[in-house]
């Protein structure tokens, strides 16, 4: 497995550590923490696939568990360092599965520890399902649902933020959320406190450098054919490998009653509810986050 130190994660385009997809788009990762002896499953890295689609970079290396096993994040076609691919229908959630595939072979692993975050979630499940046997843990953190077909109700998600009503931002970002609700508004910056456990300055900073900057990419994740709930379904009754599911107490995208109902799907699984915290854990409370994720690849 070629290994990279973590300052490398951060250098230019041109040098930042790359692979070459099967359709020849080219693919930039990310490196964070040192590499143990990847033969050991227990000890080799961990994949980790984003949300958004948008720059990995708002992962960072998940509030210090580099400290316990090197990371390898993957910005996904068309965003970060990533190329755009020439064929924009490749930008399809089930497409983007191929291209996890491809990165594990270039890292020359037989199997890999697999986490994914919110949108990523789905990439990672459906990966697990067509490759169940590649896959030694996987981590779903906050994770989106619909490639599993689970549909999440927005009365769910009112009565998420209404467990919030007694903070200082709560009245103007409830109204804007009613209103996008009703189908009145698209003030979505205007509920972002709802996605973060505490509304602070590091909270504020991270969202104003998280978001997708790519709508192709955004748009073409979920087009038509991009989900196949039933079959993913069906691979994922076969999977054995360990599963965490992770959520925040106050995730507005993946409420806990919703990833509860997802665990169900798997056989051998850790359901995890992060106290106090939202879309993003390891921001919300690092220490607590690092010790339930790497007790789990552990």
């Amino acid at each position: 497995m070629p290994t990279y130190s973590a300052s490398e994660s951060s250098s230019p385009r041109s040098s930042s550590p790359a692979y070459v997809a099967s359709d020849g788009t080219r693919l930039a990762y990310r490196v964070y923490g040192e590499a143990h002896d990847e033969a050991h499953d227990d000890r080799g890295p961990v994949v980790c696939v984003p949300g958004g689609p948008a720059d990995s970079r708002y992962l960072g290396d998940l509030g210090g568990l580099s400290a316990h096993r090197q990371l390898i994040v993957l910005d996904t076609r068309g965003t970060g360092r990533s190329a755009l691919p020439e064929d924009p229908s490749s930008y399809r959630c089930d497409r983007l599965v191929d291209d996890v595939e491809a990165l594990r072979e270039h890292l020359g692993l037989r199997r890999m520890n697999l986490l994914g975050h919110s949108g990523g979630a789905n990439i990672a499940t459906q990966y697990a399902a067509r490759h169940p046997t590649r896959v030694s843990r996987l981590a779903l953190i906050g994770p989106g649902t619909r490639a599993v077909g689970l549909t999440i109700p927005g009365e769910m998600r009112r009565e998420l933020a209404l467990s919030r009503k007694g903070e200082p931002w709560f009245p103007s970002a409830f109204a804007a959320l009613e209103a996008i609700t009703e189908g009145t508004g698209t003030d979505w910056d205007a509920i972002s406190p709802f996605f973060y456990g505490r509304w602070d300055s590091a909270a504020r900073q991270h969202h104003a450098t998280s978001q997708p900057e790519n709508k192709e990419a955004v748009a073409g994740f979920a087009a038509e054919g991009a989900f196949d709930a039933e079959a993913t379904r069906a691979g994922l009754a076969s999977c054995e490998m360990p599963v965490l599911l992770l959520t925040g107490e106050f995730d507005m995208n993946s409420p806990p009653r919703a990833v509860a109902e997802f665990a169900e799907l798997f056989r051998d699984t850790t359901f995890v509810v992060q106290p106090a915290a939202g879309h993003y854990p390891w921001l919300d409370d690092a220490e607590r986050f690092v010790a339930t994720t790497a007790a789990f690849l552990k």
